[in-house]
């Protein structure tokens, strides 16, 4: 937790965003396992930790705009509390925290909001993406469900967007953190990235490290022979010489700040000549990106410059066929990546996508491009000073996805299917790196950069 100083200044900014009515933020509960007791780690909403700080099961905050009023509602800890959990702090300790003077119990939310609703005044909320919270919602809103979907606040989610996307110092700090024990991850991956390992030895030691120095994994590691599968969380392989383990992971830091790194190592360290092809052309696509992402460009340039270098990497191989542009236009270079660039990074590692993927990642200047690829790309507006975000991309050979195009002659002007038969074999490989963007271009979030070359990742495997 920060000082109760920088969570004050949040709320008197958000005050400022938000020009009238009440604004609701409601805390994550618990959430059962497989029993009411044996409950998942807690893990606390992002808005409210940024606003409030407290990592606690079942807060609330009220800010009345009107009355310039703010309260932290909860329970007090019971004897049971204290029996099961130890000594816990009285919820006026934990409000004086963050710098908030009133509590109140957590059963007069209701009694406040059904007040504001009476005044006729607006009660501003996020949308719920947490059943709990949405039936909370629903019963003190008097709305069915999906309606409280439906109806919460734009102006206060876009309010907190605005805020969150721009990263201060001490935000910085803690990114770094998430990043040197994301380093540290992958580090371990790839000496251990040998044949007759299992993934599932690798992807457990990994996560080991990051509870060791911070609260947990940032998402649920990627780790996987069959890097064609974008999003592979099963870690049932045996490493074999001549493939590739594509790993995707990240850590949360103990402020809850993520890091995400992607490396695709060679098992055993040894590149085929074909694997060195493709790598350098993900690589290069990675390098390029990085260098192209400065304040004033849209990401949505910088994705499609990306897949130029990957469409002009692969016509040199062979691949694909015919004039760039004429291909850039088709989505020739969706075929291979066909997922975003990246995406917005900070408390989260998908940066607020619970408030709308679209909403951050693109505003009323840069829309969403809705061709297959293009489309997936999650953020794609002008880059500001302090943005973080991931630049990832990869080349995956899908079998399934190639002979769908082969069959209904998509794109088959450009792209020669008889020599993609050879790569059903080959997975994927995909290279990804945190920025932060600064005044003068971007910097690495975390200055230790993981091996990215052939030949490190090589002599990293082999030492």
């Amino acid at each position: 937790m920060f000082s109760k100083e920088i969570y004050i200044k949040r709320r008197e900014t958000l005050k400022k965003s938000v020009k009238s009515g009440i604004v609701l933020l409601l805390g994550n509960g618990e959430a059962a396992m497989n029993y009411a007791g044996n409950d998942y780690a807690f893990r606390q909403d992002s808005s409210f930790i940024y606003y409030i700080g407290l990592d606690t099961p079942n807060l609330a905050y009220i800010l009345d705009i009107k009355q310039d009023k703010e309260y932290l509602l909860g329970d007090e800890p019971t004897l049971d509390d204290v029996i099961w959990m130890g000594n816990l702090p009285s919820l006026k300790e934990r409000a004086a925290k963050a710098g908030i003077d009133h509590v109140l119990p957590l059963a007069d939310l209701a009694t406040i909001v059904g007040n504001g609703l009476k005044s006729k005044r607006i009660v501003h909320y996020l949308k719920p993406y947490r059943y709990r919270n949405q039936l909370i919602l629903s019963e003190i809103l008097g709305k069915k469900a999906d309606a409280v979907v439906a109806g919460f606040s734009l102006e206060l989610t876009q309010a907190i967007i605005r805020m969150r996307l721009i990263k201060s110092a001490e935000e910085l700090i803690e990114l770094e953190e998430a990043g040197k024990t994301g380093y540290a991850m992958h580090i371990v991956a790839m000496k251990m990235c040998h044949r007759g390992v299992s993934e599932r030895e690798i992807a457990g030691t990994m996560e080991g490290l990051a509870i060791s120095t911070g609260n947990r994994v940032a998402f649920p590691t990627i780790l996987s022979m069959n890097g064609q599968t974008l999003h592979n969380h099963d870690h049932s392989g045996i490493l074999e010489t001549g493939r590739l383990m594509l790993c995707d992971a990240g850590a949360e830091s103990l402020n809850y700040y993520a890091s995400d790194f992607t490396r695709t190592t060679a098992v055993d360290g040894k590149y085929s000549e074909r694997q060195k092809n493709v790598h350098n052309i993900v690589l290069k696509a990675l390098n390029d990106s990085i260098a192209m992402a400065q304040p004033g460009i849209t990401y949505k340039s910088v994705h499609r410059n990306a897949y130029r270098i990957i469409f002009e990497g692969l016509r040199d191989l062979d691949l694909v066929t015919g004039d760039t542009e004429e291909a850039l236009e088709a989505g020739v270079s969706a075929l291979f990546m066909p997922h975003g660039l990246g995406h917005a990074m900070g408390l989260d590692v998908h940066d607020m996508e619970n408030l709308g993927e679209t909403l951050v990642g693109y505003d009323d200047e840069t829309k969403r491009d809705d061709r297959f690829g293009y489309r997936s790309l999650r953020f794609g507006k002008r880059l500001e000073v302090g943005h973080v975000l991931t630049v990832e991309p990869g080349v995956y050979f899908i079998p399934q996805l190639i002979e769908k195009w082969k069959a209904e002659k998509i794109n088959a002007e450009f792209i020669r299917f008889e020599k993609l038969a050879d790569f059903y074999d080959f997975g994927g490989i995909r290279l990804e790196d945190d920025i932060v963007i600064t005044p003068q271009g971007c910097r690495a979030v975390y200055e230790r950069r993981l091996p990215a070359g052939v030949e490190e990742i090589e002599r990293m495997v082999r030492d």
